[in-house]
């Protein structure tokens, strides 16, 4: 574990990777330390933001000696999304895998996903723990736009698209499920630290 300095309001700690980062999430959660305001888990990094004038060095104490173990975290919460799995990708997908797109789907459906850490466009989740064999690469070439609820994989990742935008993931599937509305508590339907489970739409 890594914690620096990030600004006057915050402390970004590096650790080895998405176990860790839930570990550590968790505990700092858990632990409520005095100042901290806000957690937010990334890849392999988690930052703290603090409010104005709280004890950075003490706070970093504190974060060293939490105990950082990633088989105690406790489960969280099942989100269960329906998917219709027409994705423009799903035969490109068979392809890579070696699997049938009928097999892509039970694979995909069949084995909960982590709800690791948000990112690149409010309410995108970055999903991990699922069916080894989809792991595939992004597209080689991105779409210009991607359309909202498009379901996607993108190496160990799956993850749904929130709202218009380009990207590079390879879609296998829709949903109507809505990923953030400013007028829900939280915004964000998937949190970090839960779990999402796809369920084949019309099942």
């Amino acid at each position: 574990m890594k914690v620096l300095p990030f600004g006057d309001v915050a402390l970004l700690v590096e650790v080895d990777g998405l176990p860790e980062v839930l570990a550590l999430a968790a505990a700092v959660r858990t632990a409520q330390p005095a100042g901290v305001l806000d957690v937010v888990p990334a890849a392999r990094t988690v930052l703290l933001t603090v409010r104005p004038g709280t004890d950075l060095a003490a706070l970093r104490r504190t974060v060293v000696g939490l105990p950082l173990d990633p088989a105690s975290v406790r489960e969280g919460a099942t989100v269960e999304i329906p998917v219709t799995y027409d994705g423009p990708d799903l035969a490109e997908v068979a392809r890579l895998t070696g699997l049938d797109e009928s097999e892509v789907v039970a694979a995909h459906a069949g084995t909960p996903w982590r709800i690791a850490f948000g990112g690149f466009a409010p309410g995108f989740a970055y999903l991990t723990g699922g069916d080894e064999r989809l792991r595939v690469p992004r597209r080689a070439a991105p779409r210009t736009a991607v359309p909202t609820g498009a379901v996607g994989l993108a190496e160990e990742f799956s993850g749904i698209y929130p709202r218009p935008s380009p990207g590079g993931w390879q879609l296998i599937g829709s949903t109507e499920a809505r990923l953030w509305d400013p007028d829900r508590d939280p915004p964000a339907l998937l949190e970090p630290g839960g779990w999402v489970r796809f369920v084949v739409e019309g099942t």
